[in-house]
């Protein structure tokens, strides 16, 4: 068998000289050991294992003075340390900069990350040969006893942060009880303590931690998990709650000079308003006033967002030159002003009961604020609140008859009717959760259905845009599913009329796979995967990114993945990597990542020559998700049978440098990947390294 040619430096020092091995293990030993300030939660551990460093970090320096050639076995053991000083480097870093209550609340899963690493250094002392090494008896003696005591150690739980938690839990539990007696009787002087014992002790510090918490979210949302993501939320809400509670004083101040200036900034403006006009205030709710000018609405119209305007307003806005929705900033996709009857109705009857003219009544904004601001008494507020109820209920009121009427246009009108119908519903579907909810106990969902089958391309495209759009509430997509939509949805994706109508189709999927339960039902399909790969071959940028995104829900499902790998997507995909125009690669090394949980995957994998070289770039240039999905890649391939894509990789002079910056510098899903995946291929070597030699 002919050996593949390893790059010497790689085969005889474990990827590094031995300088820079010890030069690198001291540095990292002085960067753990500088560092200061650590957070209540994990402070023991955290100590702990810097002492522990700070003991080997006198033996590197010791090795280094000698200045004598170290024994290959020797080599792969700092190489190993140098891996695990690094990690614990990252996880104290990751205790200090993260959010201490979330930390607090992981407790048992941060303190078992510290036991692992301790285990691992005793593992990798375990076959240090220090009889070998040039060292004074004094250090050999210390790390002697080091490895004695490490390896003896348990996994430490400070009790204090247990309770410190469970208190916490219970407060939380308090604060989200329904019953609101119970919810007033919150400890937040307790609650206090606790926040003080972790080191919130400022307005300051509570934003820093809300901070901390945000990200924290943001890191979480696509691999924590929906419940994850929930907790981290409701963590941020208590804290903000607690917080405005805590200092509530000091807010209390704030806004009282708030309200001064408000006040006087009325004043002034109430100055130049003509209060002969007007002797009795008219309290308008927001409903009724246009986006534009803030005046009551005279005319109402819907515009092509879904917003509606005052006729002459929005017409001003429009002849202006403008073709976006001054509310949303949405681009207009036609200029066509639809009456709005419903709303209409509802405020020709408000303005009986309060005996206002539509015609006449101009109010600006701002003096109705002073009017409002100017009324003594709390009858004023109590009418106000009761104004603002009745104008929500009165809006509901009016989608709800809107929606009835347009579906009613569904099930009887001719085809224009039904295309200006699905096409108004898809619109309304846009705007809100509400509107979703409202639209479907209209029944709008099997008559949409029932259109996707339709001859007419735009009837078509509106009724599965619609569909998409109610899909987004979540109760809808079990509806749209019992409604027998999917075969018909895979029937657009695979011949849609248009292709938007397509592409939305394929945006539908992704929506509806969202419950796992849809997952089987969609993959069960035989037509939806190899339409879906279909569409990433010929769709537009937007298109081959919906059909990747549904796919990547759809492989979660194990069943599918056999099923996407034999619709021929893996060719496809990685093609897709670098193709600028389609520009969906992070999208295609998800899909191919999802893939290696599969046998027929990885296989199919493997047999490309390009790949290896395209991750490698990926790893310098992409995104830092592009970069976890590469190394994910890149180790599942090496693994398990995968000595050929190892050689390809040790072979490419950029790979190893490329593993090393991410094993520094990439997130921390990617800094432990490329850990693990630097050592595989450290045993790689010297295996092939000790053939040669044999």
């Amino acid at each position: 068998m002919d050996a593949v040619a390893l790059p010497s430096m790689i085969v005889s020092s474990g990827f590094l000289p031995t300088g820079s091995l010890l030069e690198s293990l001291i540095y990292v030993c002085s960067e753990v050991g500088s560092m200061e300030e650590f957070p209540i939660p994990q402070v023991r551990n955290i100590s702990t294992m810097i002492r522990r460093i700070k003991l080997l970090s006198s033996l590197f320096e010791e090795i280094k003075e000698t200045n004598r050639p170290l024994p290959p076995s020797s080599i792969l053991c700092l190489t190993e340390l140098f891996s695990v000083i690094r990690r614990v480097k990252f996880l104290i870093q990751g205790c200090k900069n993260g959010s201490s209550l979330w930390g607090l609340m992981q407790t048992e899963l941060i303190s078992n990350q510290f036991h692992v690493l301790v285990k691992e250094l005793v593992s990798t002392l375990d076959i240090l040969p220090l009889s070998l090494l040039n060292i004074s008896a004094d250090i050999k003696e210390q790390i002697e006893l080091l490895h004695r005591q490490a390896s003896r150690v348990e996994m430490f739980i400070d009790i204090r942060d247990l309770q410190r938690r469970e208190e916490l839990l219970q407060l939380m539990a308090s604060n989200n009880e329904k019953n609101t007696c119970r919810k007033g009787l919150l400890d937040f002087g307790r609650a206090g303590e606790i926040f003080n014992s972790i080191g919130l002790k400022t307005p300051e510090d509570y934003e820093e931690e809300i901070s901390k918490l945000e990200a924290e979210v943001k890191k979480q949302a696509g691999t924590g998990g929906l419940i994850v993501v929930s907790n981290l939320n409701n963590l941020i809400s208590f804290v903000s709650y607690c917080q405005s509670m805590i200092f509530r004083d000091q807010e209390h101040e704030k806004t009282k000079q708030d309200l001064l200036k408000k006040k006087l900034l009325c004043s002034s403006t109430a100055k130049s308003y003509n209060s002969s006009s007007s002797s009795q205030s008219i309290n308008i709710p927001d409903e009724f006033r246009c986006p534009i000018s803030l005046d009551l609405i005279k005319d109402p119209v819907i515009v092509a967002s879904g917003h509606t305007y005052d006729r002459n307003s929005i017409a001003q806005w429009i002849d202006s030159g403008h073709h976006t929705c001054p509310k949303s900033g949405q681009r207009l996709i036609h200029m066509a002003l639809i009456p709005n009857y419903a709303l209409k109705s509802l405020m020709e009857q408000w303005s009986q009961e309060n005996e206002v003219p539509l015609d006449e009544t101009q109010v600006s904004f701002l003096s109705c604020i002073e009017r409002n601001d100017s009324k003594r008494g709390g009858h004023v507020v109590e009418k106000a609140a009761v104004d603002h109820i009745s104008a929500v209920k009165a809006a509901a009121d009016a989608i709800k008859m809107t929606a009835e009427f347009l579906v009613g246009k569904l099930a009887t009108g001719s085809h224009e009717i039904q295309r200006q119908a699905a096409y108004e519903l898809r619109l309304l579907a846009k705007t809100s959760m509400d509107n979703r909810r409202i639209i479907t106990e209209a029944g709008a969902i099997p008559f949409l259905v029932m259109l996707l089958s339709s001859n007419d391309p735009r009837i078509q495209e509106n009724a599965v845009t619609a569909l998409l759009n109610l899909s987004i509430f979540n109760n809808n997509k079990v509806l749209i599913m019992a409604a027998g939509a999917i075969d018909n949805v895979i029937n657009v994706l695979e011949s849609g009329k248009t292709m938007e109508a397509r592409e939305n189709a394929a945006a539908a999927i992704f929506s509806l796979s969202m419950i796992d339960d849809c997952k089987v039902e969609i993959g069960a399909r035989p037509r939806a995967i190899p339409a879906l790969v279909g569409l990433l071959r010929e769709g537009s940028p937007a298109g081959k990114k919906d059909a990747a995104t549904a796919i990547i829900n759809l492989a979660v499902y194990n069943a599918n993945k056999l099923a996407i790998v034999a619709a021929g997507a893996i060719p496809l995909l990685i093609d897709l990597l670098m193709d600028e125009k389609a520009a969906i690669t992070d999208d295609a090394l998800a899909v191919l990542a999802s893939l290696l949980g599969c046998s027929e995957g990885v296989e199919e994998i493997r047999k490309s020559k390009i790949l290896v070289p395209i991750l490698i770039d990926l790893l310098r240039f992409g995104s830092p998700k592009g970069k976890e999905n590469s190394i994910t890649l890149l180790l599942g391939l090496c693994k398990d049978g995968g000595e050929e894509v190892a050689k390809r990789l040790l072979i490419n002079p950029r790979s190893i440098p490329c593993l090393h910056g991410l094993a520094t510098d990439g997130s921390l899903k990617a800094r432990r990947k490329a850990d693990a995946l630097l050592r595989l291929l450290n045993r790689s070597c010297f295996q092939s390294h000790s053939q040669i030699r044999l």
